[in-house]
């Protein structure tokens, strides 16, 4: 509706589409699209360590993006765990530098709004 333009990936399909991409031969022209993008949002951030190829993609993405467009990371895990989530104290050094230090971090508390609207609907919609 602001003529944004809005990119969402949960982190596995996003490494995946990247594998794929490599594969393809399509891999600069994938990396070219998430450059550009207004609003990449990358969910369940954490869940799984990264691997090594997959650092250096990011590192990629992340510094294509800097300072360019905006990135939302969407994790469960807290901020002071994504270190070892990534692995390589270097790389990881420097993914974060991108991610962390020119960022607004909110955290939300509460429960999973996943677990309030199915509740809702199973006590019968309205309430």
């Amino acid at each position: 509706m602001m003529g944004l333009t809005v990119r969402y990936y949960r982190v596995s399909r996003l490494f995946l589409d990247l594998t794929q991409a490599k594969a393809e031969g399509s891999f600069n022209k994938l990396l070219g699209r998430l450059a550009r993008v207004g609003v990449l949002i990358i969910d369940d951030w954490g869940l799984e360590k990264i691997t090594a190829p997959q650092r250096y993609d990011l590192m990629e993405i992340m510094d294509d993006r800097y300072g360019e467009n905006s990135t939302v990371i969407v994790s469960q895990l807290p901020v002071s765990e994504w270190h070892g989530t990534i692995g390589d104290n270097t790389v990881a050094d420097a993914i974060l530098d991108r991610i962390v230090h020119n960022s607004h971090r909110l955290e939300l508390g509460g429960e999973s709004m996943r677990k309030v609207v199915a509740e809702k609907e199973k006590s019968g919609g309205d309430s």
